[in-house]
């Protein structure tokens, strides 16, 4: 069942879904488990899931992942984490990744940011 999408955001989201619905299907142990240790490590701790969701952005940014990228400049804008917030957090990335880190950063994230606020009304 082929889901549509309004966005190039909640395409990606989709086809990044799906991807993963087959690939459980396919390793189910695997998947169980993969998923059972990412919640883990994305639980309320001394971190809060908001800065827990900046971090992996960042870490999703230096990476250039831009499946990550968009699962997790979602993951922000899910926890609460301001427009500034996000900026922010790529500016502290970009210390580290430069070009590669702001290229993603002017572009996608905020791309992501504004499919995804559109989505809400």
């Amino acid at each position: 069942m082929e889901l549509e999408s309004r966005n190039t955001t909640e395409a990606a989201l989709i086809k990044y879904k799906e991807g993963l619905g087959m690939f459980t299907k396919k390793m189910p142990e695997f998947a169980e488990q993969f998923n059972a240790f990412t919640e883990e490590c994305f639980k309320e701790g001394s971190l809060s899931q908001k800065e827990k969701q900046l971090i992996a952005l960042g870490i999703s940014l230096h990476a250039q992942d831009e499946y990550c990228i968009i699962y997790h400049t979602k993951g922000c804008l899910d926890q609460g984490c301001s427009e500034q917030e996000i900026l922010e957090a790529i500016g502290v990335t970009a210390a580290f990744g430069g070009g590669a880190t702001i290229s993603q950063g002017v572009t996608l994230v905020q791309e992501c940011i504004q499919e995804l606020n559109q989505l809400k009304h």
